[in-house]
């Protein structure tokens, strides 16, 4: 039997909580759970109370599955963004890397991650169809696919277009100052923005 290192078995089980998020090691997670006793329990309670709130109340939208706080997220429900425009995206937080360059206007779609047969992700395990359910609602004037220049992009972006055609919609992409294999989460807002504004046609 191993002896454990941990003073604590409460502290050794808060440390393994933390080892499971993605980016934290044993050492970091360690030095954040002994940063939480040094504060206040109020402090700690509210951390511990947002948590929660995030993984039992946050929603996700019915119209572009983003995440929010309501059934209709904010974008989707101003009326004084472009909703003639739909940006497909990868995930949330691509959504907020292009909402901080502030050179965009219109509405998104989310499609929660990226077809990859290689990973098992199918194109039903994504938001498509509810895509193309929106598009035959309300058909927007232009649909602009952000998704990062990878193999996986290039895919995904490939198969929504073909399921596009008979709709007629004008379809474009983000200009390539993004470097292919780039994360588009991880690209700086200057190149985003520039991206988003310069986008060509997609054929």
């Amino acid at each position: 039997m191993i002896r454990s290192t941990f003073p604590s078995q409460l502290l050794e089980q808060a440390v393994n909580e933390f080892n499971k998020l993605p980016g934290i090691g044993r050492k970091t997670a360690l030095k954040l759970v002994l940063s939480l006793l040094k504060r206040e329990a109020s402090d700690v309670n509210r951390f511990a109370d947002a948590i929660k709130n995030v993984r039992n109340n946050i929603k996700y939208c019915k119209v572009c599955h983003n995440i929010c706080d309501d059934d209709i997220c904010e974008i989707c429900n101003n009326p004084d963004r472009d909703h003639s425009t739909i940006c497909v995206v990868e995930n949330i937080q691509d959504v907020m890397a292009i909402e901080n360059t502030q050179q965009y206007n219109g509405i998104y779609h989310v499609l929660g991650g990226l077809i990859s047969p290689m990973d098992g992700v199918r194109p039903s395990d994504l938001s498509i169809g509810s895509l193309i359910e929106r598009v035959s609602q309300a058909p927007p004037q232009e649909i602009i696919f952000a998704l990062s220049s990878t193999m996986e992009g290039d895919t995904t972006v490939f198969y929504i277009s073909k399921q596009l055609e008979p709709h007629h919609i004008r379809t474009s992409v983000i200009a390539r100052g993004i470097s292919v294999g780039d994360e588009l989460e991880y690209t700086d807002e200057v190149t985003l923005g520039r991206s988003i504004i310069n986008r060509t046609e997609y054929k």
